[in-house]
């Protein structure tokens, strides 16, 4: 949907209350939950939905950050609810609001519907594919009718984050046929099947090639052959004990996740964290994207056969993960960020983090001067898996992807958090690149990565004085949601958590960087060689296991 950005209006809770509720003529009742500055719009009649949302993206120009489906036909008012969850979403890099606009319907629990957004938003696809394999809810319109995360020989009717559904149970696998792939015909058209078992150690995905000759025709990416249902092993926990599961549903991104987590808790406990716990967990965070980024590249670098850029990259990531244990105890950040502030003190190690920062800036200089010399490289970068900015926008895309088809979002400016808000923030440099091809998502990277570099000094250099952590209560309120973004490696995650009756975990929705940039890799790959798949698919690096969560 094409945006106007002079005729879209500075954004408040108050501007889109005002709009929806002209353009709905009051059925529409408003809240500010769940945060305060947030606006949540309960809809009479699931009818109205399209209506919000054409009010939303299209005058307003909000875009879907993620979809939470519940089943409240127990606990509270005997349906499912179905929220979707927008955000400003201008790509201009002027400054945002730090606003969420919860649009809420209702689904009848004998037979749950909702009208499909995915004709008029694409990025909605997954969402709600996955909202009807998990909770049975069928987005009526939908163009896609085939299931997302349950696999072949899932039983019919069961639906695993149902209330009723008991996560203990071994469900009986039925003979399935093969899964319904999109099939291209024609004269030389070959399928290439890729996974989902692959040769490294990556976990498993499936890729579907249709080509001719060399000329990718179309790809078909399926992913959730791990999915784990850590939303249904949450369910019942105390916020603390399903802490360490959130901080676990990725290794690479688990500062990140930690992170949202605890301040998701923090918001529902009304708690803040200190001062100088909050430039601690931005220390961990950019830590957390400096050795993503430099192995990143590495990885990249394998993908063009540029074998001495790919042992450059692994040795700056590995100085960085042994630093990271040096700091944590874990070479993955684990065990730094608790809720209500971070766990030990990282000032004994601010001149080795300093040292190393400094010289990964260093190092990492001297590889990208050697890679843009190398015309064999650079050849293999340009022009390679394009994802243009209307693309990227209609997708949904974020993080390193988004930045790098000209799209200036960043969630530590534009959704603030840690040390990236409130009084003495830091505030980072976002690089942006237009081209949308390879060559743009490492030049992206390398900037970010430099930019973390500068952050780390920065911070090491002033970290105010105080305590580590903020007591939270021994039970949380009850019937509270937070909302918390992070900007990941990958781009925004996005956590929604609401406490039950008894302050203990009633539902938990994860929406992680790699979720919402899957679905562009199949695009990007449409302007690519066969041979270069790997190549466009290390370019976004996203993770399987923040996906199959």
């Amino acid at each position: 949907m094409a945006l106007e950005l002079d005729t879209i209006p500075a954004l408040s809770a108050a501007v889109v209350s005002e709009r929806l509720g002209a353009r709905l003529g009051g059925r529409v009742a408003f809240s500010s939950a769940p945060r305060e500055r947030d606006v949540t719009a309960r809809l009479e009649r699931a009818d109205d939905l399209l209506e919000a949302v054409r009010e939303l993206s299209g005058g307003l120009g909000m875009g879907l950050a993620t979809v939470v489906a519940t089943d409240e036909r127990r606990e509270r008012e005997g349906d499912f609810k179905v929220r979707y969850v927008f955000e400003p979403a201008r790509p201009t890099g002027e400054p945002l609001a730090d606003l969420f606009v919860s649009v809420v319907v209702s689904a009848a629990a004998t037979r749950p519907e909702v009208p499909s957004l995915t004709p008029l938003l694409p990025e909605a696809d997954w969402h709600e594919r996955e909202m009807r394999d998990l909770f049975g809810i069928e987005p009526i319109g939908h163009p896609d009718p085939r299931t997302l995360v349950l696999h072949d020989g899932w039983p019919a009717g069961l639906y695993p984050l149902r209330k009723d559904f008991d996560a203990r149970m071994q469900p009986e696998r039925l003979p399935a046929p093969e899964f319904p792939h999109v099939v291209v015909e024609g004269e030389g058209v070959f399928e290439i099947p890729v996974g989902p078992i692959h040769a490294g150690i990556i976990e498993p995905g499936h890729f579907r090639f249709s080509s001719v000759g060399e000329t990718v025709l179309h790809l078909d990416a399926r992913l959730f052959f791990t999915h784990r249902g850590l939303e249904k092993r949450v369910e019942g926990l105390t916020p603390r004990d399903a802490f360490f599961i959130a901080e676990r549903l990725c290794g690479a991104c688990s500062v990140s996740h930690a992170l949202a987590f605890a301040e998701a808790v923090e918001q529902i406990a009304g708690v803040t964290a200190p001062p100088r716990a909050r430039f601690l967990r931005v220390v961990a965070l950019e830590l957390e994207r400096l050795y993503n980024h430099v192995g990143d590249i590495g990885n990249i670098c394998a993908g063009a056969s540029y074998h001495a850029g790919t042992s450059a990259g692994m040795r700056l990531k590995e100085t960085l993960q042994r630093e990271n244990e040096q700091l944590t105890g874990n070479r993955f950040l684990r065990g730094f960020v608790v809720p209500g502030g971070v766990y030990h003190d990282g000032a004994a190690r601010a001149a080795a983090i300093d040292r190393v920062a400094r010289e990964t800036g260093d190092r990492l200089t001297e590889l990208m001067l050697a890679l843009e010399r190398n015309p064999s490289v650079v050849d293999r970068l340009d022009d390679t898996g394009i994802l243009t900015p209307e693309e990227a926008r209609d997708l949904g895309v974020t993080g390193v992807a988004a930045r790098a088809s000209g799209i200036d979002r960043d969630a530590r400016r534009d959704h603030p958090h840690a040390a990236f808000g409130g009084p003495g923030a830091v505030v980072p440099r976002v690089s942006t690149d237009a081209a949308g091809d390879v060559h743009a998502r490492v030049t992206v990277r390398a900037a970010e990565a430099a930019e973390s570099v500068r952050l780390l000094r920065q911070l090491v250099a002033s970290l105010p004085p105080g305590p580590l952590c903020a007591p939270l209560p021994d039970v949380l309120p009850a019937w509270r949601t937070g909302v918390a973004v992070v900007e990941s490696p990958r781009g925004a995650s996005i956590h929604w958590l609401r406490t039950d009756g008894a302050g203990r975990v009633d539902r938990y929705h994860v929406r992680s960087a790699s979720y919402a940039n899957w679905p562009a890799v199949p695009v990007a790959a449409l302007r690519a060689i066969v041979p270069d798949f790997p190549l466009v698919n290390k370019s976004f690096e996203l993770c399987y296991a923040c996906t199959d969560r």
